[in-house]
């Protein structure tokens, strides 16, 4: 059994508290529980208050004191919250009635006075113990934070984070939540003065089951499974003239980061969002740019400690392509013999035979608009802020581009798409007679077809397993982008098999 693990914070002010459950709400989800005791006005309210605002990204929602009502919900964008204020409760048996045993699922639950239902409490649990302290002033409190069961390490990541940000002198900086991704990292705006920075909670990822040859998923497609990554690939954008951001402090083994803010121009505008047109030209010639350089496969992360940046080879393409067979098929009630998932893997290591021969260059995986600012005051292609590349592999160049111009998340026209590769080709055979137009068109329709089979599969398994069913919304845009690319001769076999196996998806 997991101990406890506890420590204590003093909190002089009730800014200081708003900070606290900032921090914490940082390291939280779906489904954790976190209790709030203490006497009346040892400021209970005032905490789940703090956190409640933190998380809606909104100072002034009304959160009224649950005492009367016993248990207010809100409907958060990252999670459904409720928080329970269980004082008038004589009996965990009338927990039942008011929807609060069992808990229910999928919802973080911030509960006042759990002294009164004991036994009722969860095993997995964060308890915040807060109580005065005169002596300090009349606002003063500490916080005796326990994680209990699973959630201990939450809170000793909690301790951690709080002593990194003492030892950045940025403890007393107001936080400001950012919205997440699909990843386990999480951010928040630092202010301290005029300019902002970027706190980056990036915890090491969890090891899935080795089935995929020995490995878990993330080992097998060679995704970032901590923070040296990043900063090797940051130090190695910045040296090659492109704008990453420029990291302030770093605590390598806790995954702690602060970095520089570039903002919040983005690369789309309008409703429903469409691409603008100028900023994805510049965003395509700083692909051309940085693959005409020769790129070195190893880079310093910090004195005498360097990174070796994984090869994308045949099977880690081959392993995400069969979140296909996995997710997407059984989701659309479409599951294929077991000859024709091998006629799928076999036509697929030969088409990815042709891609893997080619010279590779760095892939940053994830270059579309979710991941690129604006940097309105820079020149040229310094314009393009890159912020998400720790997933970084070496690979055909090809890759970036058709995530750039295939943005899973909003509508690219095939028009802009045509227009932007020929762009892109004609950059590099400027400055390269001996680039091959053609040899990279097919290049193109390859990691086109593969990616977006890769997204099926991903956006699936995001609603199935991870209850994310927003990720579904792109499924049809990614379908859209899947037929273009398979309509090249190149693919013209696989094409086949996708006609027969493979229906659209819904909506």
């Amino acid at each position: 059994m997991t101990s406890p693990s506890t420590f204590i914070v003093a909190l002089a002010n009730e800014t200081a508290t708003a900070n606290l459950m900032a921090d914490l709400a940082l390291l939280i989800g779906a489904g954790d529980v976190i209790t709030l005791s203490g006497d009346l006005g040892a400021g209970k309210t005032a905490a789940a208050r703090a956190l409640i605002r933190h998380v809606a990204d909104d100072p002034e929602i009304e959160v009224p004191s649950p005492t009367f009502t016993l248990a207010q919900s809100y409907d958060l964008a990252p999670y459904p919250l409720i928080h329970a204020d269980l004082y008038r409760i004589n009996d965990a048996s009338e927990l039942e009635e008011i929807g609060l045993s069992p808990l229910p699922e999928g919802v973080v639950a911030l509960i006042e006075w759990p002294e009164r239902a004991p036994g009722a409490m969860p095993p997995d649990r964060i308890d915040i113990a807060l109580s005065h302290r005169p002596a300090l002033g009349s606002t003063a409190r500490a916080a005796e934070i326990t994680g209990h069961g699973k959630s201990a390490a939450q809170v000793a990541r909690l301790e951690a984070l709080r002593q990194f940000l003492t030892a950045a002198s940025y403890i007393e900086a107001k936080r400001q939540r950012m919205a997440g991704d699909a990843s386990t990292r999480s951010y928040a705006r630092l202010y301290r003065g005029d300019q902002p920075v970027i706190l980056m909670n990036s915890p090491k990822r969890p090891d899935g089951p080795a089935i995929y040859g020995g490995k878990s998923y993330s080992a097998g497609v060679h995704l970032a499974e901590d923070v040296r990554p990043f900063v090797a690939i940051d130090n190695g954008l910045r040296e090659h003239g492109l704008s990453a951001p420029v990291i302030h402090h770093a605590d390598l083994d806790a995954g702690f980061l602060i970095t520089e803010d570039f903002g919040r121009e983005g690369f789309v505008e309008g409703d429903p969002p469409h691409p603008i047109a100028e900023r994805y030209e510049t965003a395509a010639d700083t692909l051309a740019l940085l693959h005409r350089e020769a790129l070195p496969d190893e880079l310093p992360i910090a004195p005498q400690i360097t990174y070796a940046i994984p090869t994308f080879d045949i099977d880690a393409m081959l392993v995400e392509i069969g979140l296909m067979l996995e997710w997407y098929l059984p989701d659309r009630d479409a599951v294929p013999s077991d000859a024709a998932r091998e006629e799928f893997v076999t036509q697929w290591r030969d088409l990815l035979g042709k891609t893997d021969a080619l010279p590779k260059t760095w892939v940053l995986r994830d270059f579309h608009s979710p991941n690129l600012i604006w940097l309105t005051e820079r020149s040229e292609t310094s314009r393009v802020g890159i912020i998400d590349f720790q997933d970084a592999v070496l690979g055909p160049a090809a890759y970036d581009l058709v995530s750039l111009l295939q943005d899973a998340r909003i509508d690219v026209p095939e028009q802009l798409e045509l227009t932007l590769l020929t762009r892109y080709i004609k950059a590099r055979h400027a400055s390269d007679n001996t680039f091959n137009p053609a040899g990279f068109a097919e290049s193109y329709a390859i990691m086109s077809a593969q990616r977006n089979t890769r997204l099926l599969g991903t956006f699936a398994r995001l609603n199935r397993r991870d209850g994310k069913p927003q990720y579904l919304r792109h499924q049809p845009r990614i379908w859209t982008y899947l037929t273009r690319s398979l309509a090249h001769p190149v693919l013209g076999g696989i094409r086949g098999w996708y006609d027969a196996h493979v229906p659209p998806p819904q909506g």
